[in-house]
């Protein structure tokens, strides 16, 4: 008794369907799950998108560039200007967040010094040899409007 050439072909395909679908099980749901439950119990923080807060209300991410308009603030540079180029850096070089601290000083007439003072506090990068010092320019916005309430208030709503 022979197999016809239809039973072959039917039972060749049953194991490949088989890793198929395991494999889409494990790849798909349960590695996945795995991870973002190792994520959120281990890094809850990091996990949920490092959400900035002020007076206890959610303002944005630290990890993603925000939008800032007003010339109160510290901003975001273009893309080619940004520590990692990628456009949604929140990351700022330091040299360029000292060029902005006269403008903002003017603007709010904090002086330079404290401007100086925060955006220094605030400075990150730089190991060794590697890279140049940034700051995270959401980060530095949330201490001056936490430093200086009275004059953010307006900007802050």
């Amino acid at each position: 008794m022979s197999m016809t050439t239809e039973n072959r072909s039917k039972w060749s395909l049953r194991p490949i369907i088989g890793i198929t679908i395991v494999s889409l099980l494990i790849c798909g749901l349960f590695y996945p799950l795995l991870m973002m439950g190792i994520g959120q119990a281990f890094f809850p923080f990091q996990a949920n998108g490092d959400i900035a807060q002020l007076n206890g209300k959610q303002v944005g991410s630290i990890l993603i560039a925000q939008r800032f308009n007003s010339p109160a603030f510290f901003h975001s540079r273009n893309e080619s200007a940004s520590p990692s180029a990628s456009g949604v850096d929140p990351d700022i070089l330091l040299s360029d967040a000292y060029l902005q601290i006269p403008s903002i000083s003017n603007v709010t007439a904090i002086s330079i010094e404290a401007l100086t003072n925060i955006v220094d506090q605030n400075k990150e990068g730089a190991f060794w040899v590697f890279g140049y010092p940034y700051v995270n320019v959401v980060k530095v916005n949330l201490e001056l409007a936490k430093e200086y309430p009275s004059i953010y208030a307006n900007f802050t709503g």
